[in-house]
């Protein structure tokens, strides 16, 4: 049914994979009449207003991309980061709402002053998780061993400490274990596919609503076109570590030893801004390399994709039915390339293994296998009747005041 115009307030942290999952949900509730006011740091606030959204920018403490290794190498040097970010913007996201008051919060799981604001304003709030989420049993199965570590280092004790400080201060005491404002929400849309969810039949439906992949191709900077001179028959190969892991000269050469000079095989293949294009010696004709490509566009029309396994573009290999060979540099990617080799759509390749001969024979075997090809397409339909992002405006417009 119809909605009136309703004013939504978006809150998100300065990351890739937390911005843009969401940016096509964000498009359509604009579309759609709404108001939707996006807090984000600057850096993001071209591709909120590309959606049709009002950005509402404020200051990030969290690294750059410019600077990955300032996130460090331990769980709790990440979960310090984001806590301290949370604390410190919480009182610039209260001022750049004042007197605006939404009638409803739509928040990313690592927008930690959104479910505190939602509660003080008295408004509905709706998580848009962009990443696997808690199943039933999971703290007992999963976040045990990972809560008794932290809870074992001064460090961890601290940290707890400090939010379970923070969230009595606004108002959220009852809130005694801080893990659960965001791995438990009252209401969540999960904007993967239920195939990338480990136990996805022990999730409770009643919270967590999978649309499958949100992003927003139209925000994208350009579109890709196979090239006219490319014989018939030619497969298309993307390459494509993402946007941090990309410091990897030696990853990117063994990519171009693999398949260099094949003529049945055109490489399109992204190596950031960390890799300088000198580092990698004479490119092949039979290679397009850039520090970015619209990646998206260009899978639509690939037939294998080698990929760091991050969640974007799992799903993204999974919306367009592309078989995958996964090379993970790090956090949940390992996870992701498990899930992706066991549902029969992609190889998990190990770091230290992923050498030309191993990656030409990965790629080869996925794409010769109709076995593959077959469980692709099978996933692929799967996933776009999840809805995406017109199912997911239709169930926060189910939320919104009458």
């Amino acid at each position: 049914m119809p909605h009136h115009p309703s004013h939504i307030a978006m809150f998100s942290v300065a990351a890739h994979g937390h911005v843009r999952p969401n940016l096509g949900v964000i498009r359509e509730l604009v579309e759609r009449g709404h108001r939707v006011a996006y807090a984000v740091p600057p850096a993001f606030a071209d591709l909120v207003a590309a959606t049709g959204a009002e950005p509402r920018p404020w200051t990030t403490t969290l690294p750059t991309d410019e600077s990955p290794q300032a996130w460090g190498a331990e769980l709790i040097d990440h979960l310090e980061l984001f806590l301290d970010d949370g604390i410190q913007a919480l009182p610039q996201l209260t001022a750049a709402y004042e007197g605006d008051t939404p009638d409803l919060v739509l928040h990313d799981t690592a927008a930690y002053p959104a479910p505190l604001l939602a509660h003080r304003w008295g408004v509905p709030a709706i998580q848009l998780t962009p990443h696997m989420v808690a199943w039933e049993g999971y703290e007992e199965e999963a976040g045990a061993a990972i809560r008794a570590q932290l809870l074992g280092t001064e460090r961890g004790r601290a940290y707890y400490a400090r939010f379970r400080t923070w969230l009595a201060d606004n108002g959220m005491a009852a809130l005694t274990d801080p893990d659960r404002l965001a791995s438990r929400p009252g209401r969540a849309l999960v904007l993967i596919p239920r195939a990338m969810q480990p136990n996805a039949d022990r999730v409770d439906d009643s919270v967590f609503t999978f649309v499958g992949s949100c992003g927003d191709d139209r925000s994208a900077a350009g579109d890709w076109r196979r090239p006219a001179d490319l014989a018939p028959g030619t497969k298309v190969l993307v390459v494509s570590l993402g946007s941090v892991f990309t410091d990897s000269p030696d990853f990117y050469r063994a990519y171009i030893e693999a398949f260099g000079g094949l003529t049945d095989w055109y490489v399109v293949m992204q190596t950031g801004k960390f890799t300088d294009q000198s580092q990698l010696g004479e490119i092949p004709g039979n290679f397009a390399v850039s520090d970015w490509i619209p990646q998206p566009a260009v899978l639509r029309q690939a037939d294998a994709f080698i990929t760091h396994a991050g969640m974007g573009g799992s799903q993204e290999g999974l919306v367009n039915g592309v078989p995958m060979v996964c090379v993970p540099q790090a956090a949940d990617q390992f996870m992701n390339a498990d899930t992706l080799q066991a549902l029969g759509v992609a190889r998990h390749l190990p770091k230290e293994e992923a050498i030309a001969g191993a990656l030409r024979d990965a790629v080869l075997a996925l794409v010769g296998d109709p076995e593959v090809a077959a469980t692709a397409e099978r996933i692929r339909r799967e996933t776009a009747n999840e809805g995406g992002s017109r199912r997911a405006a239709d169930l926060i417009e189910a939320q919104l005041p009458v």
